[in-house]
């Protein structure tokens, strides 16, 4: 649940939206152009369906001012040491998923007020799930992204995604016309 106080703070998903394409999230922030394609109702599907299992906590909402961060962690697992789960419907993880992970095990370290260096990326197209060692690395991206995305502004659209096959699966091309743009560019 978002609360107005969240608003200046971004949110983790946002994250791993901007690492996908920056233009991507600058649609969705600043136009709230969320289509529904395939994928996005398929994993929205899954995420809904997904079972319960013995020492899982589903969905805890965290928040924090001196991450500039919130979000809702998919899972939870332990008694004792608790290390988030983020889920995925793919089947194979990338750089943005393990920032994104990396984020949530930020803020519930901000939270518990101890270190949480692990974190898993459960697949639900393989069914597996991975261990990600939260490094410093992760940790400096987490803070690089969520400073970019802050400077963000709608008087400054981001260039297209470096990968172009990226555009197939995006819920926001019907907006950003990634292929009608770079027609009319040639033109003038």
């Amino acid at each position: 649940m978002t609360t107005e106080n969240d608003s200046n703070l971004v949110n983790v998903s946002d994250l791993n939206q901007y690492l996908y394409c920056p233009r991507r999230l600058y649609y969705l922030m600043f136009y709230q152009t969320q289509g529904l394609n395939f994928p996005l109702a398929e994993g929205r599907s899954k995420h809904e369906n997904q079972s319960r299992r013995g020492g899982w906590y589903r969905e805890m909402y965290l928040r924090s001012e001196k991450l500039h961060l919130h979000g809702k962690i998919d899972l939870l697992e332990g008694k004792t040491t608790l290390t988030p789960v983020e889920r995925k419907h793919g089947n194979s993880y990338f750089e943005n998923d393990e920032v994104q992970l990396a984020a949530y095990c930020m803020l519930l370290e901000d939270y518990l007020e101890e270190p949480v260096r692990m974190g898993y990326l459960y697949l639900f197209g393989t069914n597996e799930r991975y261990a990600i060692t939260i490094t410093d690395w992760h940790c400096e991206k987490v803070i690089e992204v969520t400073q970019a995305i802050r400077s963000m502004n709608l008087d400054s659209i981001p260039d297209f995604a470096d990968n172009p096959n990226k555009c197939k699966k995006c819920s926001t091309v019907q907006y950003c016309l990634p292929v009608e743009t770079k027609l009319l560019e040639k033109i003038t």
